[in-house]
Formats: C-alpha cells, sequence, structure tokens
C-alpha cells in the first residue's frame, strides 16, 4: 500500500481580516479534504522614497513576521488543535513569492480586501495577480 500524500493548500496571511477570513475558509475546505493548510505570511523590509531600508536599529522583521502569523493563527484556530495548519514565513515581494509557492500547492488561497474593480485596477491587486498568474487553482475569498 502506497501512502498518498495530502493536498496542499496555500493561503495568504498579511493580519487582514480578508486574510483571516481566507485561512477560516481554507482550514474548513482542508477538514473536507484530509488536505494541509500552509499559511503563510509574506514580508518586506520597508522602502524609504524607493530605496530598501537595509539596518533599522533593535527591528527584527522576521521575527515580527513570525509573531504575527502565529497570532493570526492563534485566533483563526481560538484554541483548536486539530488542524493541520502549518506556518511559514517568507521576505519577499508577496505576488511573486505567492506565485512561486502555487507550483507545489494544490490550491491558492487569498483574501480580497474588496476595493472594487477600479481601484484595484490602478493600485495593484495581490489576488488578482495571483488568479492570472498561479500555476494551481486559486480562490478569492470575500469578507
Amino acid at each position: 500500500m502506497v501512502d498518498q500524500v495530502p493536498e496542499r493548500i496555500v493561503v495568504a496571511i498579511d493580519g487582514s481580516p480578508a486574510s483571516l477570513d481566507a485561512l477560516r475558509w481554507a482550514i474548513d475546505h482542508a477538514d473536507r479534504l484530509g488536505a494541509v493548510v500552509e499559511a503563510l505570511h509574506v514580508w518586506q523590509i520597508p522602502n524609504e522614497y524607493g530605496v530598501p531600508i537595509t539596518r533599522v536599529p533593535g527591528e527584527n522583521f522576521e521575527g515580527t513576521a513570525k509573531r504575527a502569523l502565529q497570532g493570526s493563527i492563534d485566533e483563526v484556530l481560538a484554541g483548536r488543535t486539530d488542524a493541520p495548519v502549518e506556518a511559514a514565513t517568507l521576505q519577499g515581494y508577496p505576488p511573486k513569492i505567492l506565485v512561486e509557492r502555487s507550483k507545489t500547492a494544490d490550491l491558492l488561497v487569498v483574501g480580497s480586501r474588496g476595493r472594487g474593480a477600479f481601484a484595484g485596477t490602478l493600485l495593484g491587486s495581490v489576488s488578482l495577480h495571483c488568479v492570472t498568474h498561479a500555476e494551481c487553482p486559486v480562490v478569492v475569498v470575500r469578507g
């Protein structure tokens, strides 16, 4: 008998209400499929006038990202211990990292902040980028 690898659902988490809704949806979906959820927080070093800040005294961007992600997961799980959720943080440009991660995922789940079609076109949209470039199916969870 061959062990079957469970499906992998990658969820983009940025701490927004929409991303928490996406995580809730993904966990519910994973429960039905027996899948594993990867809660992924992609972080960037802030820019000042277009130039990345290379050093901020006392700032640990990766540690802050990990704490924020774990806080989001804890909020959604609300004490539940049986959900197969793995936490991952990566540094980079979120749309690019999410599309890259979609190459090894069975499903990519993102939240929609609901800015509307016109504002989304002007501002750019992570969810739109993922829908048009991901290499696996994408679910956009609207609040």
